[in-house]
């Protein structure tokens, strides 16, 4: 992880030195190591370095190519350095230790515009062209490294972070509605746009090319998920073998580090796979090395919520097969509400953050021990698939007696009571039938058709109205249309929700100068799993099959063959019902009369009182009440201009409405840190 910064006056205005480095100052967290900047006229690049590759420990940037004179800045790292240098003839270069930067420009010098396809990694970039008088734009495939930027007909700015945007006074600082109706209605389909009018995103993925002149910006796909490939293999070995080869792959890519490198580890399939992974081969390489593994636990929570959330003896089963380093969090001591302003300064923006506050304990404890890389199996289920779409392959081909099979096998395999005859319907058939179809049926049985999901209730009426919160989550919907299993497994892969959740952990680690790195989001291994058949993804009741093959001997029994899942809203709960909801009614009141024009207040009442009243079981009131609160904080520090007359404040109103509570209670509650502990 670095920081990136770039200026273009498209009107020929040169850049001011004093204006690029006080953008790039507001990035020092990000890269504490070195800083600097380079300008030309009316263009102006600029790098925060954090050294985490031993090929970074010499690395200079911007770089500018004594050949073309290309310059370049760059967040990246580059996974397949070995292919790009035999590929771009570096064999002599390579030999003083090439920088990942010094690939990415040969790569652009030799391929253009159709360099970022050709890059396996995580990657944020521009490349200023002297000839074209462009800079071109990339992103890596899944969103990993954070691109935004801003584009009048003057001047074109980009940043790793929105706060380097608002380091220029020009930069526009108005309140984008849409993006507050998207975070009430939990809708994070939008892959561009931000909380700020002006300010977008560059979709993962996707590259753009700036010209002068101040035409919109070319943005185009540059890659995807290709679901018309199936793989086809000898054996159910062959199959295994050549995932765990990808796998080792993706995880000793991540492993390359010059400081010590940790890793989550919940005790669940996903992080104790690369854990494993990842020590034997530190093993390998004969150097003594050990993982820093980090755990979430929660020692004081009752045991009805120990047997939802504790994985405790997983990650334990984990640590003692082999030499890690072990930290144990307790995050049942910690709060989801006294870390949420730290975390805005990061962010810069309103965040769904439920067990952010976990993650952000966690990158603390890590910079703590000196590791500067953090690997996460987030979602690895998505790449590898739970392959519940063999079901309905299985009825598609009309091979009935494997589909009772399979069923049969998997409602033994599932956690909770489950029928065969139920998930046959479910998973089997139900697919078959398209969205449109069971839509008319809802309608002849005079079911509604067309409501918002339960949670868009706490929006203003007026607000959905204006916003037309109704067509637009209408045009997100992609049913109606039978989707073959690969395709679903692509749609899910490829969901924006992943880039979203990506660039919310990116600006958490970086408040402490932790890289994030995800295997599972390695783009071979999305590519390999996609391709798969389903059979090898769902196999005689076992989902992730293949994961669970591939890592026999490797991962303890107790791991490997696992069927539960931690569920970590019991701690969210109680931490709020315990000492937080106070806060986050001081949160909402902090709203200064902005929020009330976009929330429902009689129904935030409601919330809050059932909640109140019905304690640690009311799990969607305390989230849609938090939800409410991060959106109110946010706004607060973020002082943009928005639309509309401000009213009387929240606070208020709820007591008008028949809040109980008082002003006076909630200005006396009292912060107070919970640290984790090791």
């Amino acid at each position: 992880m670095s920081g990136i910064v770039g200026i273009y006056h498209l009107d020929g205005k040169p850049v001011e030195r004093e204006t690029l480095e006080r953008m790039n100052s507001t990035l020092a967290h990000r890269g504490p190591d070195a800083s600097d900047v380079w300008l030309d006229g009316c263009v102006g690049l600029g790098h925060r370095m954090l050294w985490t590759t031993p090929e970074s420990l010499h690395e200079r940037l911007p770089l500018v190519s004594a050949n073309s004179g290309f310059v370049l800045t760059a967040d990246a790292r580059i996974d397949n350095r070995d292919d790009l240098i035999a590929t771009l003839g570096l064999q002599d270069a390579a030999r003083d230790g090439l920088a990942d930067s010094e690939l990415i420009l040969a790569a652009y010098e030799k391929w253009g515009e159709d360099c970022p396809a050709r890059l396996i990694g995580d990657f944020a970039f521009a490349i200023w062209d002297p000839r074209k008088r462009s800079l071109f734009c990339a992103r890596d495939p899944m969103g990993v490294k954070p691109f935004y930027y801003h584009l009048s007909d003057r001047f074109f700015v980009f940043g790793s972070e929105i706060r380097a945007l608002l380091a220029i006074p020009e930069v526009p600082r108005r309140l984008n509605e849409t993006r507050v109706a998207d975070h009430l209605a939990r809708m994070g389909e939008d892959r561009v746009i931000t909380f700020y009018q002006d300010i977008l995103r560059l979709p993962a993925a996707q590259e753009m090319t700036i010209g002068r002149g101040g035409a919109q910006p070319q943005c185009r796909p540059y890659w995807t998920l290709d679901s018309s490939r199936e793989l086809r293999l000898g054996s159910d070995e062959e199959y295994a073998e050549a995932f765990r080869e990808l796998f080792f792959a993706a995880v000793g890519s991540r492993l390359r580090s010059a400081f010590p490198v940790g890793s989550f580890l919940s005790g669940g399939l996903d992080s104790s796979s690369i854990c494993c992974a990842a020590q034997r081969l530190l093993d390998r390489e004969g150097k003594g090395q050990q993982l820093h593994t980090f755990s979430a636990i929660f020692p004081s929570l009752p045991e009805s919520d120990l047997r939802l959330i504790d994985e405790r003896r997983y990650a334990e089963a984990v640590v003692a097969s082999a030499r890690f380093k072990p930290h144990f969090i307790h995050a049942d001591e910690l709060s989801p509400v006294t870390d949420a302003e730290a975390m805005f300064q990061s962010v810069a923006e309103p965040m769904w953050a439920g067990n952010q506050y976990m993650h952000w304990a966690i990158y603390k404890v890590a910079h703590g021990e000196g590791a500067r890389v953090l690997m996460d199996g987030i979602d690895g289920d998505v790449t590898v698939s739970h392959g519940y779409e063999h079901l309905a392959q299985l009825a598609m081909k009309g091979r009935f007696w494997a589909l009772l099979a399979e069923a049969r096998a998997l409602a033994r395999n599932s956690p909770g009571p489950r029928s065969a005859g139920g998930l046959l319907w479910r998973l089997g058939l139900r697919p078959l039938i398209p969205d449109r179809a069971a839509r008319m049926w809802r309608r002849v049985r005079r079911r509604p058709v067309d409501s918002l999901p339960e949670e868009r209730d706490l929006i203003h009426p007026d607000f959905a109205k204006r916003i037309h919160l109704r067509e637009r989550a209408r045009s997100f919907d992609a049913g109606g249309v039978l989707l073959s299993a690969r395709e679903s497994h692509k749609r899910g892969l490829l969901s924006p929700v992943y880039q979203a959740a990506l660039e919310l952990t990116d600006k958490a680690a970086s408040a402490f100068s932790v890289e994030s790195r995800y295997p599972f989001f390695d783009r071979r291994l999305m590519e390999f799993c996609v391709a798969l058949p389903t059979g090898q993804k769902l196999r005689r009741g076992w989902t992730r099959s293949i994961l669970r093959r591939a890592m026999e001997g490797i991962l303890p029994k107790e791991v490997q063959w696992r069927i539960d899942k931690a569920n970590l809203v019991p701690n969210l709960r109680r931490r709020l019902s315990d000492s937080d909801f106070g806060l986050v009614e001081k949160a909402i009141e902090r709203g200064n009369g902005v929020i009330e024009q976009y929330v429902d207040v009689p129904v935030l009442k409601g919330a809050v009182d059932r909640y109140r009243n019905g304690g640690v079981s009311r799990t969607r009131d305390a989230l849609a009440v938090l939800d409410v609160a991060f959106l109110a904080l946010g706004l607060s520090q973020m002082k943009l201009e928005a639309p509309g007359r401000k009213t009387a404040s929240v606070a208020s109103r709820l007591h008008e409405v028949g809040h109980s509570g008082s002003n006076g209670d909630i200005d006396h509650m009292v912060h107070k840190e919970a640290p984790g502990k090791q």
